[in-house]
């Protein structure tokens, strides 16, 4: 057995980190692999006969309800700060699962691919830490509140396209993400937390390069498949969104993830009302 074959592949040890329950245990386990993974200690590629695993690992807590079900968030007492906190935190911890996901299910995608996902999936794992510390700091932990599961919920419906996932999770709702941070973090600073603005302006900006990876392959897809990205996107998010496109949305950030302005135009098209253009600010501005 040559070093090579004995190694772990990238695939296998993104699936460990799937399967992982413990947010403790997730979170180490993302820092081994991507340290290992550098170092040049895990194989690309997947093991013979893969099987992706269907299910992540989760913790029992938070309880997971629809996103109807949760209660709206008002920032000038307390609960409100903590609900909003823990909001952010568990779309972090989903996106973890998310990124490894990404590597463990499209196998038939390059090296390239894998590592610009294993790469996201270590800066997820660094979010949740971020803002599960400042929760922690409020009183809380993740897990105390309610939650919903929608990005998960994109990731099933998306699982057997890798051209599908890249469209709908990071250049749909990941890329949400980007049109409104920076708005929450207006809105913190105004009320002078800063601490959780800052943690959020890390966030924001690593966000950027997620979006762009998603578009990277998006578009790389689209090239290999002979179809027209806008169009293609546009098509997608009809299917599997009905249209459902909201405003305003951050084009500087969204420019720089890759889009580009005329498929912007398309989505505000798509907003209730035809969408607004509003000047919109970018982590550090």
């Amino acid at each position: 057995m040559t070093n090579q074959t004995a190694k772990q592949t990238l695939v296998s040890a993104a699936a460990a980190c799937l399967a992982a329950t413990e947010p403790d245990t997730k979170v180490a386990l993302t820092r081994q692999v991507s340290a290992r993974w550098a170092a040049g200690e895990i194989a690309p590629g997947a093991p013979a006969d893969w099987h992706p695993l269907q299910t992540p690992g989760r913790p029992a807590r938070p309880r997971l309800v629809s996103a109807r079900e949760l209660p709206k968030r008002k920032l000038n007492n307390p609960a409100g700060l903590a609900s909003l906190v823990h909001a952010v935190a568990h779309i972090e911890f989903n996106a973890i699962n998310l990124a490894w996901d990404a590597v463990q299910r499209f196998t038939q995608m390059p090296t390239a691919y894998q590592a610009d996902w294993a790469k996201v999936a270590a800066e997820e794992a660094e979010h949740f830490v971020l803002m599960r510390d400042r929760l922690q700091a409020l009183g809380y932990d993740y897990g105390d509140l309610p939650a919903h599961d929608g990005l998960w919920d994109m990731a099933r419906r998306t699982a057997g396209d890798v051209l599908e996932r890249m469209a709908l999770v990071p250049r749909v709702l990941e890329a949400r993400g980007l049109d409104v941070t920076p708005g929450m973090i207006e809105r913190l600073r105004q009320i002078g937390d800063h601490d959780t603005a800052d943690r959020l302006e890390i966030i924001l900006r690593d966000e950027v390069g997620h979006v762009a990876i998603g578009s990277r392959w998006f578009h790389h897809l689209c090239q290999e498949r002979g179809l027209e990205p806008r169009a293609t996107s546009l098509a997608m998010i009809r299917l599997h969104l009905h249209g459902e496109v909201r405003c305003p949305l951050n084009r500087a950030d969204r420019l720089s993830a890759g889009f580009d302005g005329a498929e912007l135009d398309d989505l505000e098209g798509l907003c209730a009302g035809g969408g607004q253009r509003p000047t919109q600010r970018t982590a550090g501005n």
